[in-house]
């Protein structure tokens, strides 16, 4: 009688039932454990370490984690995903432990179902973030066990890291926003034509009564000045069609591109700029330097945004680098200034449409980059310090691997081979 019970204890304890099919054949052997002799016991009970080594394979197999644990929050089974999830390598055991000291702060928001005193606790669900081994984001579903007293109550806790669902869905919205932002600015742009295209035609209509005027130095002023403001408008109307081509959401002409190439065509329109400003620009690309599949057009507004950027934050006797890199996957360009630096509570912001650390800017020029770079396969990286300068990369695939398989989730999470 002793044994039966200890080998129902046994069944239950190592989570058997929680499979959450009842074996009907079981339950009927189950229900004879008094007249069973020796020999069929033992086979009953090899058969229960059969199908318990069965279910801890089908558990250590799920991506998600899985947790048995008391009202008190002692952990009685865990499987694989549980310890990685948790943060646990896999010398480390979970069962036995505590999970509030494993994650603090959880049990708070878990109190109204863990001092449930109805028959029938609530099924809870929460995210919680955690931050060793690295910051990831966990869902946490948990559910009572059936037929249990409030004051054995256990529960089934399944984590799931959604880590990355989050980032996606976080970068879809702001992807959203952005282009909602970009479309308004566009229709801005668009209507701030109008009225200059008045502007022009009245002023080409001055331009010719002017010089229908007998000459004198009153008309040739008012002629000069006539010229200016034709000059401006078309400046501004310039500025309107290359802000339009910039932020219109069209997908990249992807062709074959020499980056080196497009980039010293962009330095070589901002020369005089730059010597205007007093500024050296010191530009090494390697000549081996592996092509990527990008528009070119979109690449110079890039590089355009991007060394303006650096020209404005320097002050004459300032010195722009551009260096090249490559490794297996991707190519890179590195711009470092020896502006004024950004402050690090700015750096967080500088990709937010409308956030501009300098007077007169528009705040969207690094947004446009960053879009630019992400429709191209790429991104953007910045480093700055307050006082000595900023450091902005921008990162290509490769044309030659521009496709190339993840490491499995599963491979990753067993290690090397003899690990």
């Amino acid at each position: 009688m002793a044994a039966a019970v200890d080998v129902r204890r046994r069944l239950w304890h190592n989570g058997v039932v929680m499979a959450g099919k009842k074996h009907t054949s079981l339950d009927r052997v189950l229900g004879r454990l008094d007249t069973l002799d020796a020999v069929n016991l033992a086979n009953l009970v090899q058969r229960l370490a059969r199908e318990r080594g069965m279910f801890e394979q089908i558990f250590n197999t799920l991506q998600e984690g899985v947790l048995v644990i008391n009202g008190a929050g002692l952990i009685e089974y865990a499987n694989a995903a549980a310890q990685r999830l948790i943060g646990l390598s896999g010398k480390d055991d979970l069962a036995g432990q505590t999970l509030w000291r494993l994650v603090p702060g959880l049990r708070p928001s878990l109190d109204t179902a863990l001092g449930e005193e109805e028959a029938a606790a609530p099924v809870m669900a929460r995210e919680f973030e955690l931050t060793y081994p690295e910051p990831r984001t966990v869902r946490l579903y948990m559910v009572p066990f059936d037929g249990e007293s409030a004051g054995t109550r256990r529960f089934a806790v399944i984590l799931a890291d959604i880590t990355r669902d989050k980032l996606t869905t976080e970068r879809r919205i702001e992807d959203e926003r952005t282009s909602s932002i970009l479309l308004l600015a566009a229709g801005v742009a668009h209507e701030l034509g109008n009225p200059l295209n008045s502007l022009t035609i009245h002023l080409q209509l001055m331009a010719r009564k002017l010089k229908r005027l007998k000459s004198s130095a009153e008309a040739g002023s008012v002629a000069e000045s006539v010229r200016v403001c034709e000059e401006e408008v078309g400046r501004l109307n310039d500025i309107i069609t290359h802000f339009l081509e910039a932020i219109r959401p069209r997908p990249p002409d992807l062709a074959e591109t020499d980056l080196a190439e497009v980039l010293a065509e962009v330095l070589g329109f901002q020369k005089r700029e730059f010597a205007a400003r007093g500024v050296v620009v010191e530009a090494e690309t390697s000549a081996d330097l592996p092509r990527v599949m990008a528009d070119r057009n979109q690449l110079k507004q890039v590089f355009f945004n991007i060394t303006k950027n650096a020209l404005e934050a320097m002050q004459p006797g300032g010195r722009l680098k551009i260096r090249s890199r490559a490794d297996d996957e991707s190519v890179f360009l590195l711009f470092g200034d020896t502006g004024a630096g950004i402050r690090q509570e700015d750096i967080i912001r500088l990709f937010q449409p409308y956030h501009t650390t300098k007077s007169g800017g528009h705040g969207l020029g690094l947004m446009i980059v960053q879009r630019i770079l992400r429709e191209h396969g790429g991104q953007v990286g910045i480093e700055s310090k307050e006082g000595v300068g900023t450091v902005v990369t921008l990162e290509f695939p490769r044309k030659d691997r521009r496709v190339h398989m993840l490491p499995s989730p599963t491979s990753a999470a067993a290690g090397p081979p003899g690990s």
